[in-house]
C-alpha cells in the first residue's frame, strides 16, 4: 500500500505542477497582453483627443478669418451687411462671413440676358468662370460683379458697344440677371 500511495502523491505533485505551470503560462501571456492593450486605449484615446482639439482649432481659425476687422467698410448694394477687409489684398466678407467679389477673383456664374425684357441668343450661360477685371466681358459686366457675395442673385445694366460684332446687339441697352455660384 505504500506503494500505492507513494504513486498517487507522486501523481498529485505532478499535477500540481502542471497546473502551476499552467498559470504561470497564462499570466505570463496575460500581463503582457492586457499593458499592450492599455496602451493601445491610451494612444487612441490621444489620437482622438488631438483630432478633437485641431477640429476646434481649425473652426475657431476659420471664424477669425472671417471676422477680420478694420476701419475700411462698405456696404454691398443689395445687402445692409457691412463688409471688412484688413488689406486691399485679402478677401472680404459681409459680417454675417459671406465671402464679396472683387476685382482679381475669379467667379462662376449663371446669367440671362434681355433687351426690351426678352431674352436673346447667347445671352445665356451657366457655370461661366470670369476673373473680376480681365476685361473679358463687355464694360461695366464685370464692374458690377465686384461687391456682391456667393449665392446672391442681381441684375446689372449694360450697353453693347456700337461695333459689337453681333450687329443686332450692337448698341442696345441690356438687363442681365446673374447668379454668383462661388468665389475661387
Amino acid at each position: 500500500m505504500k506503494k500505492e500511495n507513494r504513486k498517487a502523491a507522486q501523481e498529485r505533485r505532478a499535477k500540481e505542477r502542471r497546473k502551476e505551470a499552467r498559470k504561470k503560462k497564462f499570466i505570463h501571456i496575460l500581463v503582457p497582453t492586457v499593458v499592450i492593450a492599455a496602451i493601445v486605449v491610451l494612444i487612441v484615446g490621444i489620437v482622438v483627443t488631438a483630432q478633437q482639439d485641431n477640429q476646434t482649432t481649425s473652426s475657431s481659425s476659420e471664424s477669425v478669418t472671417t471676422t477680420s476687422t478694420s476701419s475700411s467698410s462698405a456696404s454691398a448694394s443689395t445687402s445692409t451687411a457691412s463688409v471688412s477687409t484688413t488689406s486691399s489684398d485679402e478677401a472680404v466678407y459681409t459680417s454675417s462671413g459671406e465671402r464679396i467679389a472683387q476685382d482679381g477673383d475669379t467667379v462662376v456664374i449663371d446669367y440671362v440676358g434681355k433687351i426690351d425684357g426678352e431674352a436673346f441668343d447667347g445671352g445665356t450661360a451657366e457655370n461661366q468662370t470670369l476673373t473680376l477685371g480681365s476685361g473679358a466681358y463687355i464694360d461695366g459686366f464685370e464692374d458690377q460683379i465686384v461687391g456682391h457675395h456667393v449665392g446672391e442673385t442681381f441684375d446689372i445694366e449694360v450697353t453693347f458697344p456700337d461695333d459689337y460684332s453681333a450687329t443686332d446687339l450692337a448698341g442696345k441697352d441690356a438687363t442681365f440677371t446673374i447668379t454668383l455660384d462661388s468665389i475661387e
